[in-house]
């Protein structure tokens, strides 16, 4: 209840607020009202389990989520998940897929993990979501046209099967969807009817056409689902068996990363437009909680929505009061206003879908990326979108995280510095510390960079290729933020190569994270604890004292 508490102390909950909130609460919930459908047509279920998704959800969200400016509900990203899992396991499937997804995504807010947005590339979370969009408004065809089912289990053979049924479109029901996209893209243009949502005023133009002229062939929410029943959701615990919960386990990561994704991104955009800060690990505490909530309630996954979060900080909402008040209009809505959607054609909530899957696929942003990113970005992007597209989101999203990481780490290898140092380079600094020169036969390398894996070869190499035979070689680490195992184990055959050759390795300036790394992995037992040294001065002053030694004990020897 981060967010909540946070309004209390800030003042946003005293009656002067109340009007500002009550206004946003009343806006974004008459928005919600025909998104909350479509998504749910469209995921496969009924058009009144998005209204409970959107009202349940928002409510959960608002009082116990991170940001105190989130609108929770259905959100267009999740269709193409959702409608899978529905395909194969059925609502009750679904609805265990989201509450096992809520239980994780809690699990992460509690372990801290509220920062992985940061660990999403940009090209991973573009390709991805234009790949959705692409998918939702192809999907959509079927009802915007008034097309015959197509069957399909492939992205490419339901495209193929649309295209040939194209000739079969019902102009009825192609003029009144095009009517209804014309309405949801004008209305925000059109002078004294700017205030009105666009997706409200389409579903009210083409249910009054349908109420009023009753055209043939237009398929609505009555004709293919019977209408929405005018009473609360009843509260029904779902049943599943430890079978039920292995089989689900893979939807339920996919629908709590997505869910993560999500209503992190929604947070961020939601700080950025009103200057507020949100708790990552509070908001997917909140979103977790939500998600077990809903489906006891017939609802489904839910998420932080960006379009209703904006359009509740611009219509002056502040706190979390706004939220629990647009649950409360899709309340209100179901229990009196319920009958009235009967008519609602399916034909203007696909049009409502086309518009939502053009601003998902951000096609300027995705074009402009394509243009301007480096080519490993780029390539990341366009594989990224191809998979989604083409295969599947979690593969899709799981390729596109492993290039970027190995196109990152490739990047640090090869940004790693393993330098000899000459007398001549070190001359301004042996005379700072008071050294006249470089001791003879003693090499110096420095490393700059983290020293993990990835260059890991690049190190056991410099090091083992030396042009000469020196007595000792100064390994300087004070550059070194880092070392990981692979690397430890490099230094450790370097070590044991050069011993062979009589060279003694001496370390100095490492920090205090790479020393306890040097230390547990027992490199610093190796070389001895009288070849570790904290500063530079302090190997050379060791050098010279030692050859010193050497050079007096052979010219006794050769008297």
């Amino acid at each position: 209840m981060i967010a909540i508490l946070e309004a209390q102390r800030a003042g946003l909950l005293r009656a002067k607020n109340w009007l500002p909130n009550l206004v946003a609460g009343l806006i974004v919930g008459v928005v919600a009202l025909p998104l909350a459908m479509a998504f749910a047509i469209a995921s496969g279920v009924k058009p009144e389990q998005g209204l409970y998704t959107a009202m349940v959800a928002g409510a959960v969200v608002a009082v116990f989520g991170g940001s105190r400016l989130q609108i929770a509900g259905p959100t267009g990203a999740f269709i193409v998940i959702l409608a899978g899992i529905t395909a194969k396991y059925g609502v009750s499937g679904l609805q265990i897929a989201t509450l096992m997804a809520g239980v994780i995504l809690m699990l992460m807010g509690f372990s801290r993990l509220g920062s992985i947005i940061k660990f999403i590339p940009a090209p991973v979370i573009v390709g991805f979501t234009s790949g959705i969009g692409v998918i939702i408004w192809v999907g959509q065809w079927k009802d915007f046209f008034g097309l015959p089912s197509v069957s399909g289990e492939h992205f490419h053979e339901k495209f193929w099967h649309l295209l040939q049924q194209l000739p079969h479109a019902n102009l009825t029901t192609s003029v009144l969807a095009l009517c209804s996209l014309a309405l949801v893209l004008l209305t925000p243009r059109i002078p004294y009817l700017r205030k009105v949502p666009g997706p409200l005023m389409a579903m009210i133009f083409s249910t009054l056409i349908v109420s009023l002229f009753h055209p043939e062939g237009v398929a609505t929410i009555g004709s293919a689902f019977g209408g929405i029943p005018q009473k609360l959701p009843d509260f029904a615990l779902p049943e599943f068996t430890f079978s039920d919960m292995v089989q689900l386990i893979g939807p339920a990561f996919t629908i709590a990363m997505l869910g993560a994704i999500e209503s992190l991104l929604s947070a961020v955009v939601a700080d950025g437009m009103a200057g507020t800060r949100h708790d990552s690990n509070q908001e997917l505490i909140g979103q977790g909680l939500a998600n077990i909530i809903t489906p006891l309630f017939g609802g489904f996954a839910a998420t932080g929505a960006i379009a209703r979060t904006a359009t509740n900080i611009r219509n002056g909402g502040n706190s979390p009061l706004a939220g629990i008040i647009h649950s409360v209009v899709l309340l209100m809505i179901l229990l009196f206003l319920a009958p009235l959607a009967n008519n609602i054609p399916l034909c203007a909530l696909a049009a409502i879908l086309f518009v939502v899957a053009w601003n998902m696929s951000e096609l300027p942003h995705f074009v402009e990326m394509v243009k301007k990113a480096p080519k490993t970005d780029t390539a990341i992007l366009l594989i990224t979108f191809l998979l989604t597209v083409f295969t599947d989101l979690v593969v899709a999203v799981n390729i596109g995280v492993i290039l970027a990481a190995f196109s990152f780490m490739q990047r640090m290898a090869g940004a790693v510095e393993i330098q000899q140092h000459s007398a001549d380079d070190l001359e301004k600094e042996l005379q700072i510390i008071g050294h006249k020169k470089l001791p003879p036969q003693v090499m110096v390398y420095s490393i700059d960079g983290p020293l993990f894996f990835g260059a890991a070869e690049t190190f056991q190499r410099a090091l083992a290729q030396t042009n000469t035979e020196p007595k000792a070689l100064v390994l300087r680490l004070n550059h070194v933020p880092f070392m990981d195992f692979t690397a430890l184990q490099s230094l450790e055959h370097v070590i044991h190569l050069l011993a062979k050759h009589n060279v003694t390795i001496l370390l100095c300036e490492a920090n205090k994270t790479v020393q306890q790394k040097l230390t547990k992995a027992g490199i610093i037992d190796l070389v001895g604890e009288g070849h570790n040294f904290t500063t530079f001065d302090e190997a050379l002053n060791y050098c010279e004292l030692r050859f010193a030694e050497n050079s007096e004990k052979m010219a006794v020897n050769e008297r």
